[in-house]
């Protein structure tokens, strides 16, 4: 099992790297600028470089993570035009770190479009944005949290808008266990339902990383608050153990975001390393 946390680059590319590695995990998700704001980022790529022969080195996965503001249905041009260009500048810091790319949320929907227009908006924002990108790092949206029928809650959702898409082949998954569990994707107790419709459609096919949390709230409340994977939240082990031990998510590395004041992600590591390293 590929385990990793959330982590800082206050010490660079290079530094989030090696603190993985003293962690003993073999991946790392980063936001690749300041999390709260879409400026460009001139980034320093030596560091970056030394980031990605690092973790070629050590056998680590990286991935990287779009700041807050980050919408692909923007309300306005010039958030558009904001967004647009800062996840061109994500995924070529991520290109540059030789992560696998950049989880982007998936759109919302925000009145008085109707539904059908913010899907065409994200359509339409992909296509623009990676019309013009070269690189191998992909746009790996993510599912979103919310109440049951909330947008972009469902693998249905996901697939159809990669599919519809003009570059479907640069675009992945991401799949946030806390968020599946908030909106009753995954209810705790239909995981294999879930594993037959994510087969069936494809989804685990491009799926690329796992957002590993645990939820503080029950299914279907619609509420994204993160717990430790152990004893904390309304998913068991028993419940987690179903989704780690099954064969299409092997290779597929799941980052923690759980609150580590809670639990120090050094330490839950080596917790999911002693129960499941071994799968």
């Amino acid at each position: 099992m590929i385990f990793g946390c959330h982590l800082s680059i206050s010490e660079g590319f290079l530094g989030a790297a090696r603190t993985a590695a003293a962690m003993k995990a073999a991946a790392f998700q980063y936001f690749p600028k300041n999390p709260r704001s879409l400026l460009v980022k001139d980034f320093n790529r030596d560091d970056a470089d030394l980031c990605k022969e690092f973790c070629k080195e050590h056998g680590m996965i990286s991935v990287s993570h779009t700041p807050y503001p980050t919408s692909i249905t923007p309300n306005n041009e010039e958030k558009r035009r904001l967004v647009i260009r800062s996840l061109v500048n994500d995924l070529e810091i991520a290109e540059a770190c030789g992560s696998i790319g950049v989880v982007v949320h998936f759109g919302k929907h925000i009145p008085p479009s109707t539904l059908i227009e913010s899907y065409q908006l994200m359509i339409e924002m992909l296509n623009e944005i990676l019309s013009e990108w070269e690189g191998e790092a992909k746009i790996l949206l993510e599912n979103n949290a919310g109440l049951p029928g909330t947008i972009g809650t469902t693998l249905e959702e996901l697939v159809q808008i990669r599919k519809l898409s003009d570059h479907p082949e640069k675009i992945g998954f991401c799949l946030d266990t806390c968020h599946a569990f908030s909106c009753g994707l995954w209810n705790g107790e239909n995981w294999a339902e879930v594993v037959k419709k994510g087969t069936d459609l494809g989804y685990f096919d491009v799926l690329e990383v796992i957002h590993f949390n645990n939820s503080k709230y029950p299914s279907g409340e619609g509420k994204d608050r993160h717990a430790p994977i152990f004893g904390a939240g309304y998913i068991t082990e028993s419940q987690f153990d179903q989704l780690i031990k099954t064969p299409q998510l092997k290779n597929i590395p799941f980052i923690l975001e759980t609150p580590k004041e809670e639990l120090p992600h050094e330490k839950e590591i080596k917790l999911l390393l002693e129960k499941w390293g071994s799968e």
